[in-house]
This record gives structure tokens, C-alpha cells and sequence, in this order.
């Protein structure tokens, strides 16, 4: 069950009993928007993820369609859609796309997992660390000469924005 309340939460549109529905069913949750009885849907075996918690109960009138692509966080859910979650985030995607995102998100596990090991024996390149440095500290020097500087903080016209974590 996917339900797309364009990240609005002022209101719930899902809690207790709905829950309560939709795990005696088999469903799982995914809401863009806020659910109410956490404490109760925490008691269930019903994996729900949503944006948000509120206390105000949802509009029972509408609007809404059933079995109809929509969107999550940006991301579009097209009704046959699988979902895979967790505390990271979510990804949606056609079943027969599943053994090929199943092989690359593989194969991306062992190259990190090879970085990782890299690490702890000491040969991890980190050469792209070292660019970066220099390339920031030059950016530095560079804004000192221009004045951009102000009070220790480089002002708008920063020459290079990913030196200074923005």
C-alpha cells in the first residue's frame, strides 16, 4: 500500500484501524504523508514507513484514487510497483527489473565492501581526497586575494561551494 499525500502532514491518513486492516491482509506502508497510533502500530507486524506522526485523524472524504502511479519523495510508484525499504530510504521498481537491481546492488556491495578492506590494510587510494584538498585550499587562497572572506566565512561568491560543505 503506497499512498501519496504529498508530504503533508498535518493530518494522518492512516492509524490503528486501517493498520490493523491492511496487516491482517498482508500489506506493508508506505506513506508520504502522517500516520496517527504509532504505540498500536508498533504492536503489529505491519512494516509501515511514513513522513511524519500526527494526532489529527485523516479526511475521510477525500480527495483520492486507488491503483494509480504516484509519488513518493519524488520518486513515482506505479501500481504492480515492488518496494524495498528501510531505515535509509526506499526504492520502487517493476518486477522484472528486480534480478538486475538484485546483481548491481550486489556487485556494489563487494566494491565497497573491497574499499572497506583497502582501508583497513592501508592501500585505499585516496588520491580524489587529496584533489579535493588541494583544490579547496587553493579555492581558499584564491577568495582571500578576491575578499571574499568575512569573519573566517567565505561569502557568496565562494569560488567552489563543495569546499565549504554546501
Amino acid at each position: 500500500m503506497v499512498i501519496d499525500a504529498g508530504g503533508d502532514i498535518t493530518n494522518a491518513v492512516i492509524g490503528g484501524i486501517l493498520s490493523f486492516y491492511g496487516a491482517t491482509i498482508g500489506l506493508a506502508g508506505v506513506i508520504d504523508g502522517a500516520i496517527r497510533d504509532v504505540a498500536e502500530i508498533r504492536e503489529r507486524t505491519f512494516p509501515i514507513y511514513a513522513r511524519g506522526v500526527n494526532h489529527r485523524g485523516r479526511y475521510k472524504d477525500g480527495p483520492g484514487a486507488i491503483n494509480v502511479p504516484v509519488t513518493v519523495g519524488g520518486m513515482v510508484v506505479r501500481p504492480g510497483d515492488l518496494l524495498v525499504g528501510d531505515q535509509d530510504g526506499l526504492l520502487a521498481f517493476a518486477p522484472d527489473a528486480a534480478r538486475s537491481l538484485i546483481t548491481n546492488a550486489e556487485t556494489q556491495r563487494a566494491r565497497e565492501e573491497a574499499t572497506m578492506q583497502a582501508m583497513r590494510d592501508g592501500r585505499w587510494d585516496r588520491s580524489f581526497i587529496d584533489a579535493l584538498e588541494a583544490r579547496c585550499a587553493n579555492g581558499s587562497a584564491k577568495a582571500e586575494e578576491a575578499g571574499t572572506y568575512r569573519d573566517g566565512l567565505l561569502s557568496k561568491e565562494a569560488p567552489d561551494r563543495a569546499c565549504h560543505g554546501e
